[in-house]
């Protein structure tokens, strides 16, 4: 899959339940995603397989993520959003 497909492909998957929710993906998928190594981006595409009560969860801290690259995630999008 191209890099414009698999970027059009993720910008469709960020689209959650909730606008905090689609904007706090949303943003690290326009901020960071571009940046990220094949591993961050690879993690970043699994991610979006979680549900969403449980990314809320971990984005509001009350919960951690069940792997460690997810955690990373998390962690950058909870300290760019200073929750």
């Amino acid at each position: 899959m191209s890099q414009d497909a698999m970027e059009k492909r993720l910008r469709w998957r960020v689209r959650r339940g909730t606008r905090e929710l689609d904007a706090l993906f949303g943003g690290w998928l326009d901020e960071r995603y571009p940046h990220a190594d094949e591993a961050e981006r690879r993690a970043f595409d699994e991610l979006l397989d979680v549900q969403d009560p449980d990314l809320w969860d971990w984005v509001m801290g009350h919960a951690q993520a069940t792997r460690p690259d997810w955690q990373a995630i998390i962690d950058d999008i909870r300290a760019r959003h200073r929750l």
